[in-house]
């Protein structure tokens, strides 16, 4: 009678944990990681639009945060030194929180750029966060677009002062003041492609035990050439390419990923249908657990090379 009450318990709180969402990575990777909390929404007010709250590292600690910036990509990293790099910005019309957003955290500074290829998903808020804040290094593919989004931005970058460096596999973007942590570019490996998502530069970083990978917009095509060079592609948290579009997350790649956790930035009911519900099924069936920023809102990664910790703006 004890173990049959026993085991109504155990499924009872599986149920709950099954049943909760976004809300429920707050709770499994934050509260239970002392170093996590300090980027809790209620501590730090991500609810708060205005929020003058400024986050104190208690130990040496990476964090990768996936914006939300509707049907786009940007993500912007702190790494343990204190060094930031900014990877695309979202439409026009996200500027504005992207640059509130990176302000909450303190910054003044970004010290490295990364557009990954010349959509206007990608590029069109990186105009203003150029002209707002003092800027490194600017990293970009070797694709050009005739577009007035990308002519106004190679203007804001020149108006800087600034050079634009061509990334490509291999390209060293940053070498981390620690053994422990490694930037390493995986794409585009070509010179020539016929879609301009396969130039997206494609970042892998490596801080300790934790690996987590960023796939822009990159296609089929960039997939299977990085496999054919035998890159690791192994990541336990991707940011899924072409923000979960059947193009992108082939099966051969998907398994070489073997991702613990999927993120998707994607616009809620976005004229793409995105995320595709063929991808999110290969990625679930992989063992991947799947985040997305339309029901979840921004998202933060905290890991200390050891462990890692995931949270959410709001409940999925």
């Amino acid at each position: 009678m004890k173990f049959k009450k026993l085991m109504i318990i155990i499924l009872a709180a599986l149920f709950c944990i099954s049943m909760c969402g976004c809300d429920s990575l707050e709770r499994i990777f934050g509260s239970s990681d002392p170093y996590y909390d300090n980027y809790g929404y209620d501590n730090y007010g991500y609810n708060d639009p205005y929020a003058d709250n400024k986050y104190y590292s208690v130990a040496p600690q990476l964090a990768s945060h996936y914006i939300d910036v509707g049907q786009g990509d940007c993500e912007f990293v702190e790494f343990p030194d204190g060094k930031t790099m900014l990877i695309d910005a979202g439409p026009a019309d996200s500027a504005d929180k992207v640059i509130s957003y990176i302000e909450r955290l303190g910054y003044s500074s970004i010290d490295y750029v990364v557009a990954t290829h010349p959509h206007t998903d990608h590029i069109g808020g990186m105009k203003k966060v150029i002209e707002h804040f003092r800027i490194g290094t600017v990293y970009m593919p070797d694709a050009e677009s005739n577009t007035s989004t990308y002519s106004s931005l190679l203007k804001a970058i020149d108006k800087k002062g600034k050079k634009i460096k061509k990334a490509k596999a291999g390209t060293k973007i940053y070498s981390g003041s620690t053994s422990q942590l490694k930037v390493q570019t995986l794409a585009p490996v070509m010179d020539s492609y016929d879609s301009l998502n396969n130039y997206s530069v494609v970042i892998k970083i490596t801080y300790g035990k934790v690996r987590l990978l960023y796939m822009g917009d990159a296609e089929r095509e960039s997939e299977e050439q990085m496999i054919k060079k035998n890159y690791d592609l192994s990541a336990d948290i991707i940011k899924v390419g072409h923000h979960g579009s059947s193009t992108s997350s082939s099966q051969s790649f998907v398994k070489k990923v073997n991702a613990q956790f999927a993120i998707i930035s994607v616009g809620e009911n976005n004229d793409y249908h995105h995320p595709h519900n063929q991808v999110v099924n290969r990625w679930i069936k992989s063992g991947a657990e799947i985040i997305r920023t339309d029901e979840c809102g921004d998202i933060v990664v905290t890991t200390d090379g050891d462990e890692f910790g995931i949270d959410t703006e709001k409940g999925g």
